[in-house]
Order: structure tokens, then sequence, then C-alpha cells
């Protein structure tokens, strides 16, 4: 059976409930999710899955969370990710996503192939953007084929 795994940080549940939608969106048939918060995710969760989607809101000068997320990411750059499906996402408040644009280059740079732009939603995800979050997490698996 494949395996997706979801990992995101949130500070004030914007980006959990896009993890949320994207987990929902890649569960299909033949396909087991694993929904997990950074702080209790392993390089391991990453190294085990067919596919993976990462989630962090904007923060600061639109940077990742410092304390948990940025660290993980650190983490998988010295891990070998050549051709792991990829998806990013997560929320923000202010700025132009630079945060985001950043994020996939960094991804780009370990060998992992983004299913699509990262998805940024302002603040609370509305309808639309949970709706373009479960595309996203369709997309995921759809790369698995």
């Amino acid at each position: 059976m494949k395996k997706v795994v979801v990992i995101y940080w949130s500070g004030t549940g914007n980006t959990e409930e896009m993890a949320k939608a994207v987990a929902a969106g890649a569960g299909l048939d033949g396909v087991t999710v694993q929904l997990t918060s950074v702080d209790k995710a392993s390089i391991e969760d990453v190294l085990s899955a067919n596919a993976v989607a990462l989630g962090c809101p904007s923060m600061g000068d639109e940077v990742l969370e410092e304390s948990e997320m940025e660290p993980f990411v650190q983490s998988l750059e010295g891990q070998s990710l050549s051709g792991i499906p990829l998806a990013l996402f997560g929320s923000y408040d202010w700025g132009d996503g630079q945060w985001m644009r950043d994020w996939m280059e960094r991804m780009k740079k370990l060998g992992v192939v983004l299913v699509d732009d990262g998805l940024t939603v302002q603040s609370t995800p509305d309808d639309a953007g949970l709706a373009k979050c479960k595309e996203l997490g369709a997309k995921l698996t759809s790369a698995l084929a």
C-alpha cells in the first residue's frame, strides 16, 4: 500500500486546517495517509513515505517557524530525497509569499519532485482555500501512479 505523509506546524490552527484538507484530498483507495504535527514527526516518517506534504505558515520576516519546522527541514537537507513527490503549503497574514518561494527552492535542491507550486492561503482558509488544499492532496496522490 502506498503511503502519503502530511507533516505540519500550526500556531493559530490555520495551517492545521489546511493540513487536514490536504490529507483528506490525498486519501484515495489504496493510499494510507499519516497526518502528523512536526513536533511528533521523524525523519523516518519522510523516508518511509511514497509522497510527502509539508505545511508551515509564514513567520516573522517571511521565514519558516524557527523552533520546530526549520530544524526539521534542516534535518531533511542531509537525506537522500531525490524523486520523492512533495507538496508544500501554508498560511500567511501579510507579505507576498517569499517564505514559500524560498522553501520551494530549498526543497528542489534536495531533488524532490514538487507536484505543484507551494499553496498559500491568507489567514483562515475559507471553503475555496480548503478545496485547493484537497486538490493539492489529490495531486500528491496522483504523482504516485
